[in-house]
This record gives structure tokens, sequence and C-alpha cells, in this order.
């Protein structure tokens, strides 16, 4: 073979390897301007080998659905076994260990395999990392919002964009994200926001009567109060579509001014009866799960780009903040930018 076309080859190799790049327009978006795409249950070891290998998709959210052991005191990620790990996580100590080694980790390692992954891609993101804590915290029993904060601090470092970085000099988040506090995709490049969702498990318990929003906007807003608010690491979500402001539910009138996060199922917010425009009017963040269901309904797993494009355009017009599926084998739609609205 000559020269040439071994430099042609070794270049066709490398342009393969390259992450989807947004268009340049997009990084100048704000942060709550644009509309983006997720991947849900990005842990699953049936998704991907390793977490690096869905964060290689350039997708815009990964979820990590994250249990209490409380013998242990360790938090487990799994999809529904509560003692044990389930995940494509590995314990890399540099990047070059990312797509290696044992998986089935504790969430530290998670966290690890995504800084580790973001040092290496330092103009990637901004990354939203969805936690779902699928029975809720174990407060009580020492596995509460603060030692969840301790564990996000420790493993993710300075790369985590904390509620004290939009609050600003506002005295609630409300106030800062209607006043377009957030900064532009640029300045979050190689970041990561997180935030947090009340689980499944937990929701459907009759005898679990504090969930996970509640939980976390409470030590949330006392962290404020007490002028800590720098430790908290992560974001409160409301949970599920509703009209109206969904925050009316918490009756604690002064926990709702910390939810600026929500997150639902995308076919109920474009079924005609929610006024998402809300949402982007107050620059609120909008998650919109579940986005092939949208009718006509899409492949969940497998649609054409084409179809996703689609879908995704719809929902950013919607006002949709983050569109999620799982569409784990398109790159090019996971690493979509589009202006929100």
């Amino acid at each position: 073979m000559s020269l040439r076309r071994i430099a042609t080859a070794l270049l066709a190799t490398a342009a393969a390897t390259l992450l989807p790049i947004a268009p340049a327009h997009a990084t100048e978006l704000p942060f709550a301007g644009a509309t983006t795409v997720g991947l849900h249950n990005t842990y699953d070891p049936a998704a991907f080998a390793q977490l690096a290998r869905a964060l290689d998709t350039g997708t815009g959210m990964i979820e990590l659905d994250v249990w209490t052991d409380t013998v242990t005191k360790e938090w487990k990620v799994s999809h529904s076994n509560p003692l044990g790990n389930s995940n494509n996580c590995v314990a890399a100590t540099d990047a070059s260990q990312l797509y290696g080694g044992g998986a089935n980790k504790n969430l530290e390692h998670c966290l690890d395999d995504i800084r580790l992954w973001l040092g290496a891609h330092p103009q990637s993101g901004p990354l939203v990392v969805k936690l779902e804590l699928k029975g809720g915290f174990a407060g009580n029993r020492g596995m509460g919002p603060a030692q969840l904060d301790a564990l996000i601090a420790a493993h993710l470092g300075s790369s985590v964009f904390r509620p004290a970085d939009l609050l600003g000099s506002y005295a609630t988040l409300d106030d800062a994200a209607r006043a377009g506090n957030w900064p532009s995709r640029s300045a979050l490049a190689g970041r990561v926001l997180v935030d947090i969702i009340p689980g499944t498990v937990e929701e459907q318990n009759p005898f679990d009567t504090l969930h996970t929003d509640v939980e976390y906007g409470r030590y949330l807003r006392d962290l404020a109060a007490a002028g800590r608010v720098g430790q908290a690491q992560a974001f409160p979500v409301v949970h599920g579509a509703a009209a109206g402001d969904p925050r009316g539910k918490y009756g604690e009138t002064n926990l709702r001014p910390w939810f600026v996060v929500f997150d639902g199922d995308a076919a109920t917010y474009l079924a005609g009866s929610i006024d998402t425009s809300w949402y982007q009017s107050r620059h609120y963040l909008l998650v919109m799960t579940d986005a092939h269901n949208v009718a006509p309904a899409i492949s969940g797993t497998t649609p054409t780009a084409d179809q996703a494009r689609a879908r995704v355009t719809q929902l950013a017009a919607a006002h949709a903040s983050i569109a999620t599926s799982d569409w784990r084998s398109l790159p090019e739609i996971q690493s979509l930018v589009l202006p929100r609205g």
C-alpha cells in the first residue's frame, strides 16, 4: 500500500473516532435557550459496553438509576437490584482505562468515568447527569442529600455546575432563572449539571411520605438560608407533566422557588392541555422523556435518523430543553443542539 493510501486510511480512522461537533452558533446559546438530546438508562450494559461509549455519542444527558444500600453505605447503580450493581461503569483512574476492565461498579466510579471522559474532551458538553433515586434517600441511616453531595463533590469536583453558580447574587433559583442567569453553552463546556428525580419505586411506595424532590429541595433551601448554598451539588426536579405551575403541589410555599428543573412525559406535554411556553419564558429547564411516544409514535431504539431529527425538532419547537429516548445508535441525533422554541 502506498504512503498516500496509508495516510488516507489513518485519517479516515481518526475522523470516525471524533465526537460529533455542534454548529458553532449553538455553543453561544444560553444553556436554557437550547434543545439537546438525552439517553435513557445510559448505565445499562445492554445499551453500551462502557459508560464512556455512551458519552462518545455526544449526548446532552445521561441517566443513572441509584439505590441506597444502607448496609454497606454504598450508592449502587442498577435498574432493579437495590443491593447490587448492574451497570457499565468501570474503575478507571485515567482516560485510557475507560474502555476496558470490569464493570458493575458503585456510583462513585460512574462519576469518575464521567470526570475522566470530560477531561479528555474539554470542549464537549455541557452534560446533564440525571440521577433517579429509585427508592429515595435514606437520610435517617446516613444516606441523605448531604452524603450524596459529598460523593458528587469528591468525584466530579469543579466540573459541576452547582445551584450556587446559577444563583449568583439572586435570592432564589427561581429569581436567577427568570433573570436569565444561565451561562452560555460555551462557558459550560466540559461541565456537568446534576439533577435528581424521585424514583419509580419511591413514588409507588405508600409508606414513603418524604420523596426525593421534597427532601433535596428542603436541604437546598436550608443551605441557602444558612449561607452554605455552595455545598449543594445538584438541582432538585419537579417530576411529572402537569398544567399550570407544577410546583403548586408543594405545600411549603418557600420550597417552590428552589425548583427550576422539570421532567415529565413528552406525549403528555404535547397533548394540548399544557402551555410549555411557560417554561421557556421563565428560562426553566424542561426534560421531555420518551420522545418517541409523541404521536405518531416512532421506534424508541432504532428510528431512522430523519424520524428522530424531526421528533427532536418538534420538541424543540414545543420548548423542551432535553428530549430523551433510547436512540443509542444515532450519534448524529444525540449530538444535536437546536435553538429552543
